[in-house]
């Protein structure tokens, strides 16, 4: 049986592993979808986030670096997680399915030229692929995360962030990682400044 510092330093240098690579492959596409959400902003349209379990909690974190602030003082940005209204969720899981529950969102709130972001570390959950398809046929730009199997998702999104690595774990923290990437990179283009070290 392996001791628990065998654990802990295994796991630390998978983390480490897995974000070289999300570095090396996603330079490119991480400067594509801040300046995505930098043109919606410009444009007073807004950034919609949704996930599941832990995905959904990274929506949430997200939408308020945004909304709030990330690491300079400047005002606030419109973005939303739509995993917060438990009513919503609830009322479109119980009375149609739980496919729909971000979708409808989308048809009720997403405007021409919003920010669809969808974060799945499957890369094929269905309520998040149903979400980006109806965004993509409304007019909203599209972004998401995977991990190594990008599934359907794809397929649909205009720019996407993959993972290349299995664990749910490491791939959920090499997605926050690159959430708040953008987010610097967004408060950069905005107000061409960096954060203070």
């Amino acid at each position: 049986m392996e001791d628990m510092k065998t654990i802990v330093d295994r796991s630390f240098e998978e983390s480490i592993e897995a974000k070289r690579r999300c570095m090396e492959q996603n330079q490119e596409s991480l400067i594509r979808a801040a300046t995505m959400i930098v043109d919606a902003f410009n444009n007073e349209n807004k950034l919609m986030l949704f996930g599941n379990g832990g995905s959904a909690a990274d929506a949430q974190h997200i939408a308020a670096e945004f909304v709030n602030r990330f690491m300079i003082e400047r005002p606030p940005l419109p973005a939303m997680a739509l995993t917060t209204d438990t009513s919503i969720l609830t009322s479109v899981g119980n009375d149609y399915t739980f496919d729909d529950v971000f979708s409808k969102q989308i048809k009720a709130l997403g405007m021409e030229g919003d920010v669809a972001w969808g974060l799945s570390t499957s890369g094929n959950s269905v309520n998040v692929v149903e979400a980006l398809i109806v965004a993509r046929e409304r007019g909203l730009r599209t972004i998401c995360m995977t991990g190594a199997n990008t599934g359907k998702m794809a397929e649909v999104a205009q720019v996407l962030l993959r993972v290349d690595a299995e664990n749910t774990a490491r791939i959920q923290e090499c997605h926050i990682t690159m959430a708040h990437i953008i987010c610097q990179l967004v408060d950069y283009q905005l107000f061409q400044r960096l954060s203070s070290p």
